[in-house]
C-alpha cells in the first residue's frame, strides 16, 4: 500500500458519513472519526472548538440547518507530511460545499436558492482517528452571493472559483514522491522572497520578484472581498500593491501544517501573518490596529513555475480585531429590533 493510502481512506470515509449525516446524527458521525483530544480550527465567528461536541454545535449543526443537502464538492484532494513537523499526516481537501440556502445563517437572510460556501479542510490523521481539523470557509463570498457583501467594492473579482485548469487536482491515489518534493522546494523558494521583501520592509512589488517563482499566466483566486486576479501584472494591480501599500509591520508567524503531494501544495497559519493598516486595503480606512490573519493556500505547479494559487483570508476576523464585525452589523441591519 502507497504510503498515504490508510490516512486518505478514512478520510474520505469521515465526508460520506458527513454527508450522508443528519443534524441529528451529525454529532455521533463526528465522535467516531476523531479523537478524544480532538482539535477543531475554523474562521471567525467559530475559531477554536475542542471535541466534536463542540465542533457539531458550534458549526455543523448551524450550517446543515441553513443550508440543506450539503454536498461537498471536492477540486483538489491530496495527502502528506508535515514539513513543520514531521511526524504529523495530514489531508487536505478543497472545493465547495454546495446546498439550499433555506434558513438565516449568521444573521443573513436566506436566499431559498442554491449557494456554494468555498471551503478548505486540513485533517491530521493518528492512530486512525482524525485529531485535528482546520476548516476555512469563505463567508464573504458566501454574503455576496446572499445579496448582502458588507464592504466597498473588490479591486479583483470573486466568483465561484474552479478547481485546476488541468482536472487533476483529486490525488486518491499517491503521486510519485518526487513530484511532491518539487513542488515544496518551488513554494518554498516563493515563500523566501516574499519574506525577504516584508523584512526589508518594502510597501511595493515588482514583476522581477515574482516571476522566478509563478507562470506569466497566473491565476491568483483570492478570498471574496479581494477576488481573483489573472497574469503576474493584474495580480500586482489587484492584491499584492494594495495589499502591501495598505499594510505596514508586516511579519510572518510561520505554519501550523505545509505539505505537497504531487503538482499541488497547501499550507495555513494560526496566524500566518500579523500586520498593521495604514488605509486602503478592502477599501476601508486605516485604524493602526495590529491585527493577525489565518490564510490558507493552495498552489498548482505546472512544470517548474507555480500557475494557479486558491487563497482563503479569514478577513472576518481581521475586521473584528479592528473594530467592526460584519456579522453583527449585517444582522443588525437586516432584522432590527426596535
Amino acid at each position: 500500500m502507497s504510503k498515504y493510502q490508510e490516512i486518505k481512506k478514512i478520510v474520505r470515509e469521515y465526508f460520506d458519513a458527513m454527508e450522508n449525516s443528519t443534524v441529528e446524527t451529525i454529532e455521533s458521525v463526528l465522535k467516531e472519526y476523531t479523537s478524544e483530544n480532538y482539535l477543531w480550527r475554523g474562521v471567525y465567528p467559530f475559531r477554536e472548538q475542542e471535541g466534536a461536541t463542540a465542533a457539531t454545535e458550534t458549526f455543523w449543526k448551524p450550517l446543515m440547518t441553513s443550508i440543506k443537502h450539503l454536498q461537498r464538492r471536492q477540486d483538489v484532494f491530496i495527502a502528506g507530511t508535515n514539513e513543520v513537523n514531521d511526524t504529523e499526516e495530514w489531508v487536505m481537501s478543497m472545493g465547495h460545499f454546495m446546498g439550499l440556502f433555506d434558513e438565516e445563517y449568521l444573521g443573513i437572510r436566506p436566499t431559498g436558492k442554491m449557494i456554494n460556501l468555498r471551503y478548505a479542510e486540513f485533517s491530521c490523521v493518528e492512530n486512525g482517528k482524525i485529531t485535528k481539523t482546520g476548516l476555512f470557509v469563505d463567508l464573504l463570498g458566501l454574503m455576496q452571493q446572499a445579496g448582502v457583501y458588507p464592504l466597498p467594492p473588490s479591486t479583483g473579482q470573486y466568483f465561484v472559483y474552479p478547481g485546476p485548469r488541468n482536472h487533476d487536482g483529486l490525488l486518491f491515489e499517491d503521486a510519485a514522491p518526487e513530484e511532491g518534493v518539487k513542488t515544496l522546494a518551488l513554494v518554498n523558494k516563493m515563500v523566501e522572497d516574499l519574506s525577504a521583501l516584508n523584512k526589508s520592509g518594502a510597501m511595493g512589488i515588482t514583476p522581477d520578484i515574482l516571476e522566478p517563482s509563478w507562470s506569466k499566466n497566473m491565476i491568483w483566486y483570492g478570498p471574496a472581498g479581494v477576488g481573483a486576479s489573472y497574469t503576474i501584472p493584474r495580480y500586482i494591480a489587484q492584491h499584492s500593491l494594495p495589499f502591501r501599500s495598505s499594510l505596514t509591520d508586516k511579519v510572518f508567524n510561520g505554519h501550523v501544517c505545509r505539505f505537497a503531494e504531487g503538482n499541488f501544495s497547501c499550507f495555513f497559519g494560526w496566524p500566518n501573518l500579523s500586520n498593521t493598516p495604514i488605509g486602503g486595503w478592502l477599501g476601508l480606512p486605516g485604524g493602526k490596529v495590529r491585527g493577525d490573519m489565518q490564510v490558507v493556500d493552495v498552489y498548482y505547479r505546472d512544470k517548474d513555475k507555480l500557475s494557479e494559487n486558491w487563497v482563503l483570508i479569514d478577513i472576518p476576523f481581521w475586521l473584528k480585531q479592528q473594530g467592526l464585525d460584519v456579522f453583527e452589523r449585517t444582522a443588525n441591519i437586516l432584522n432590527p429590533k426596535f
